[in-house]
Order: C-alpha cells, then sequence, then structure tokens
C-alpha cells in the first residue's frame, strides 16, 4: 500500500485496511497508522481499539501486533502468511505418511492445512476438518470424502469449534491425525486457547497416529495452556530450520522427530 489513505473514509472501511496494513506489515506504531490513513492517532487508536476487541489485532503501549504471544494466537489471515515455505516443507513430508484407502483428520492450523495439495496424490481417501477454508479446498479435489467437523464458526480461526465440534469428533476413528500448535517446549506442546486445546486433544484421542507439524519458529516458545506431551505423538515434523541443538534435545527426551528437507 502506497501513499496516504483517504482521512474521509468511514470508520468500518478504515478499519478493515488498518487490519489488511497490520496483517501485512506484521507490527506497526499508531504514528505511522495516523500517517498512512491521514488521520489523527487519536482516531487510529479508537480503531484499534475496535480491532483488538474483534481479535483481529493485539495493541502494545505506542502500536498494534498480529504477531501472537504467549497468551494470543494470532488471526487466521496472519497466520497464513507467515513461513510458508517452511510449512509447505513440513507438510510434504508429512502427507508421506498418508496412503490411499486412509482415513485422516486436519485440525484447523495453516501448516496443516498446506498438506491439502499433496493430499491429491494419495486418493482415495477419508479427510474429516473443522477448518472451513480446508472444507473448500478438499471439496474440490476428486477421490476425497471430506467430512466436516461442525460447531460453532470462529471466524479468527476460520473454524468450527465448541461443544458440537467436540461430539462431532468423538463420534469418529481416522487413522491418522495431523495437528500443529503455536509453541513447543521442553517435552510439552503448548497454545494460547484452551478452546483451541480442548479441539486438538479430542482429535487426538480418536486417532490410531499422530503426527505434529510444527515449523522451527514455534520450537523454544511458551504458550499459556499444556496441550500434551510431545511423547503422545508418533512422529514431530519440523523444517530445516531447526537448530540442531533443539533437535537433539527432542531426541535425548525420547521424541521421534524428523527433519523436513529444504
Amino acid at each position: 500500500m502506497t501513499g496516504k489513505q483517504r482521512g474521509s473514509e468511514n470508520p468500518e472501511q478504515r478499519q478493515k485496511r488498518i487490519a489488511e496494513v497490520v496483517l501485512e506489515r506484521g507490527s506497526l506504531s499508531a504514528q505511522e497508522l495516523a500517517q498512512i490513513f491521514d488521520v489523527s492517532v487519536m482516531t487510529v487508536h479508537r480503531d484499534l481499539d475496535e480491532l483488538e476487541r474483534q481479535g483481529v489485532v493485539r495493541k502494545f503501549r505506542g502500536g498494534v501486533t498480529a504477531q501472537p504471544s504467549g497468551v494470543f494466537e494470532s488471526n487466521v489471515a496472519y497466520r497464513q502468511k507467515a513461513m510458508r515455505d517452511q510449512k509447505n516443507a513440513v507438510a510434504e513430508t508429512a502427507a508421506r505418511y498418508v496412503e490411499a484407502g486412509m482415513s485422516i483428520m486436519l485440525d484447523d492450523a495453516t501448516t496443516t492445512a498446506a498438506m491439502i495439495p499433496f493430499l491429491a496424490r494419495q486418493t482415495p481417501l477419508r479427510v474429516a476438518t473443522n477448518y472451513l477454508e480446508g472444507m473448500r479446498r478438499l471439496s474440490q479435489i476428486g477421490g476425497i470424502g471430506l467430512m466436516a467437523l461442525g460447531g460453532d464458526y470462529d471466524p479468527l480461526h476460520d473454524s468450527f469449534l465448541g461443544g458440537t465440534c467436540l461430539e462431532c469428533i468423538e463420534s469418529i476413528r481416522v487413522d491418522a491425525v495431523f495437528v500443529s500448535t503455536s509453541a513447543v517446549s521442553g517435552r510439552y506442546a503448548f497454545h494460547q486457547e484452551d478452546r483451541i486445546v480442548a479441539v486438538k486433544r479430542r482429535m487426538l484421542e480418536v486417532a490410531a497416529r499422530r503426527y505434529l507439524l510444527v515449523d522451527h519458529t514455534k520450537l523454544g516458545k511458551v504458550a499459556l495452556h499444556r496441550l500434551v506431551p510431545l511423547s503422545d505423538f508418533d512422529l514431530v515434523i519440523v523444517d530445516a530450520g531447526a537448530e540442531d541443538d533443539a533437535v537433539a534435545a527432542l531426541r535425548r527426551d525420547g521424541v521421534n522427530v524428523e527433519v523436513a528437507p529444504s
């Protein structure tokens, strides 16, 4: 986005554009946004308050960010843009553990969603997911039987959550589940939101084999809620950006780790 935006935009239009800029750049100051949109800093703060209320961005002293923290997960629009090459490498490696005729489950993570193009090589398959965009993409692949895990729609994750989703998951069994998470530290996987943790745990319970897909930026991070021990996974797949020491530490803890080729 170049040049100043018109200050005559209505608040809803301006807030949408502010969100687009923050999601694109990651973090900005209120002063920078005021200059970009040709409005006062006070107006920017009002807009940011509304966007924070919606869960799109997180305010900090003097600015705003779309990046995750140990307490807040980032918006799905931001996560779709982050670490794309690394996620694709991890996803392609994970897809090699899928064979024709299997039933699998994918969570609502953008890393596991990166597996979808590679699944077209492994059909026929039965795939269950609670990720709406994933449903759309899977429905367009011949040979894939799609099972939608419904519930309460959450636009920030573009997925279905809540009690109905948990009941849907409980009602089936799958050969394998592929999940991701926002933080891996010591012997555990972590996530910022307990409602997301509840869905991921239930997914792990109904699968014969369990795979964790994470890019290297998740290693050594801690989020608010402990998900499960890493030993609960049959395999943890990371990208080649992971430091050798971090991978070695996981293996010393008895975690089965595979590093996806770059």
